[in-house]
């Protein structure tokens, strides 16, 4: 490739060469040729001028002065004939009265001409001067002058050819330089064509390949950054359409088996078993419970829809944490007592405030609570609390119960959608594996983070912090990136 850029610049330059050199030779040939007849012209005026001083009366010593002049010599008389010439006989020559050099020199100055002789048919320059009461010519072939000038002609073109030899090497160093760097851009280009655009071009200079070298490599930059950022984009498509398959199967499994439930036993009852009283309120208290897990299911999942298509609205403002958590612990008191199980909180001394969303914390409270009880033994306890973190801006709020524990391996995935450590207990508890999902985003979009601390048959604790002041969340959370994560 740069091997055929080499090439066609020097054949370029070497035809600007071969035009020029022409134009050299045209525009200097008429040049010299010009300035040899007008030097010439004088050459021959002044000649002319010295002979005219000399002019012999015989013919012999006549000829031998044309001949020492180079050039044919004229004698002429006042009107108009030849006296004496010296390649001719004068006698046999017509009057030259009528010539325009004549007539000039028998008018007392210098005159010149170019035509063919009448009587030797070869075209002459004459150039004639004053001499007594006559006129004396002198005429040299324009054969001899051209051939003077097709010397000059040859000696001009030999020096023009030998000064274009420096120019044709520095033509030959520039274009080798030139087919140098079009050769890396084309490379370059080549690369950027088969996605290879970490590439880049070394050393950009500053004349206009430089400026295209710097384009090209900003160029190649910029379609990094795009090409990762559609690598990006790919790899979060791909990892929502799992999330999505994964959403869809377990939807479709933790909807199967209540939705079996209820249908196995409504078919029982239809069969005759609505008639039988040992039976029938146990099986209508078996499809109660699965309907209530159904509609526990659906709202969890349009929380979780409503958050993942940006609809949930936050109302935030600040609140006494305290006060929360005390509402909180007062709706979830009549189940406790159900379970004999005791819930105790822990006021902070220090009476923080937080800047939230109250029914948000509400419901992140409740799950939590509500899942410390599933899992709490009867005659066990379940403690809230408030904690000021500082020098954070954050206040924690913790939910500590002394339930079954969780192993240390299920902890990093316990805040993913539908995951269960236990899945028959859950399903016999009626957990639906959504609850903890639901408290991470929650938490998250007010600003908090959410985490768990647990041993084996010792309980659990979960925290989420708020933060106190306006941290500049949206009214509107957008959790997309923190679905991705689940």
């Amino acid at each position: 490739m740069t091997g055929k850029i080499f090439f066609k610049l020097i054949a370029a330059v070497l035809c600007l060469l071969v035009v020029a050199l022409v134009a050299v030779d045209f525009f200097a040939s008429k040049v010299a040729e010009s300035t040899y007849l007008e030097t010439l012209e004088r050459e021959l005026v002044d000649k002319g001028r010295m002979l005219a001083l000399v002019v012999p009366s015989d013919r012999a010593q006549f000829t031998r002065y044309a001949q020492a002049a180079r050039g044919r010599l004229t004698l002429i008389a006042r009107d108009g004939r030849v006296l004496a010439d010296s390649e001719a006989p004068a006698e046999r020559m017509e009057n030259h009265a009528n010539r325009s050099e004549v007539q000039s020199a028998l008018a007392g100055r210098a005159g010149s001409v170019r035509r063919q002789s009448p009587t030797l048919g070869v075209p002459f320059l004459y150039v004639a001067v004053p001499v007594g009461e006559g006129a004396l010519r002198l005429a040299v072939p324009l054969a001899e002058i051209q051939s003077q000038v097709d010397a000059i002609r040859r000696r001009m073109l030999a020096s023009t050819a030998l000064a274009f030899v420096p120019a044709i090497l520095l033509a030959a160093l520039f274009a080798r330089w030139v087919s140098r760097r079009l050769g890396l851009i084309i490379e370059y280009s080549a690369e950027l064509a088969k996605g290879n655009f970490q590439a880049r071009l070394a050393t950009p200079g500053r004349d206009e390949l430089g400026l295209l070298e710097r384009k090209l490599n900003e160029t190649g930059q910029t379609l990094e950054g795009m090409f990762q950022e559609l690598e990006r984009e790919h790899a979060e498509l791909e990892k929502l359409e799992r999330v999505r398959k994964d959403f869809v199967i377990n939807v479709s499994h933790e909807l199967r088996t209540p939705l079996a439930s209820i249908q196995g036993y409504t078919e029982t009852l239809l069969d005759g078993a609505i008639h039988e009283p040992e039976h029938n309120v146990r099986f209508l208290g078996i499809i109660r419970q699965n309907a209530e897990r159904l509609a526990n299911l659906t709202a969890d999942l349009l929380t979780l829809s409503r958050v993942e298509l940006k609809q949930q609205k936050f109302q935030f403002a600040s609140y006494l944490v305290d006060e929360l958590v005390q509402s909180t612990v007062d709706s979830m008191l009549p189940l406790a007592r159900r379970k004999n199980i005791t819930i105790a909180f822990s006021r902070c001394p220090a009476r923080p405030e937080a800047f939230c969303d109250a029914e948000a914390v509400n419901q992140v409270l409740t799950n939590l609570v509500d899942n410390a009880l599933k899992y709490t033994p009867e005659n066990g306890t379940i403690q809230l609390g408030v904690r000021q973190l500082s020098p954070q801006p954050f206040v924690e709020v913790y939910v500590k119960d002394s339930g079954i524990g969780i192993p240390q391996e299920d902890l990093p995935r316990l805040f993913e959608r539908f995951y269960r450590v236990d899945k028959a207990r859950s399903r016999e508890l009626g957990g639906t594996g959504l609850g903890l999902a639901i408290v991470k985003h929650l938490v998250r979009a007010q600003g908090g983070e959410v985490r768990v601390t647990s041993v084996v048959g010792q309980g659990s604790e979960f925290s989420f912090t708020l933060p106190h002041d306006d941290l500049g969340m949206s009214e509107q959370s957008d959790i997309r990136s923190q679905l991705m994560v689940s």
